[in-house]
């Protein structure tokens, strides 16, 4: 997913092989170019828009009561996410021993979420690393649940919608 057509944007490392043919000089990509965003195939208010909806998310996502249905808890993200990954969290949150567990133990979960690094690009999809805190009230093991995922949203400029979540150090990356 990372965006390696972008010889002209490598800079060399002292110690290094040499630039590649018609790269920028050493020290003449990020190190002199205070815009970043010419290195990238989005722009800030795309990257700006995209870390609200990953927060945004993150923060629905990890937010729950053991008195919702799956269709209220994906409501909750319904305009945040692709219709694939919709069915698939639904379906997640149906099942049987995860959502028992949930409704024995009066389950209920507030969450918030941010970015915390941006994993990969390609020109129409970004990855971002969120960590996900939970405030858990529970019969049994309540408390405070932290984990970091792996979120990917596909769009560009503000029509981003997440279409992948996985835990942070799970597959490729």
């Amino acid at each position: 997913m990372m965006n390696a057509g972008r010889a002209d944007a490598v800079a060399q490392v002292p110690g290094s092989a040499p630039a590649a043919a018609g790269s920028a000089p050493a020290g003449s990509a990020v190190t002199q170019n205070s815009d970043i965003f010419q290195l990238v195939p989005f722009t800030p208010a795309g990257l700006a828009s995209a870390e609200k909806i990953a927060d945004r998310f993150g923060a629905a996502y990890g937010t729950y009561s053991y008195t919702e249905t799956a269709a209220a808890y994906v409501a909750s993200m319904q305009r945040l996410v692709s219709p694939q990954l919709s069915q698939q969290i639904d379906e997640a949150y149906s099942t049987s021993g995860v959502a028992s567990q949930r409704t024995s133990q009066r389950q209920v979960a507030t969450a918030t979420a941010t970015v915390t690094s941006l994993r990969a690009f390609g020109p129409n999809s970004l990855t971002f690393v969120i960590t996900v805190t939970q405030q858990v009230t529970a019969t049994k093991g309540g408390g405070t649940n932290t984990a970091g995922y792996a979120v990917t949203l596909t769009g560009g400029d503000t029509t981003w919608q997440v279409t992948d979540i996985e835990l942070q150090n799970a597959g490729q990356f």
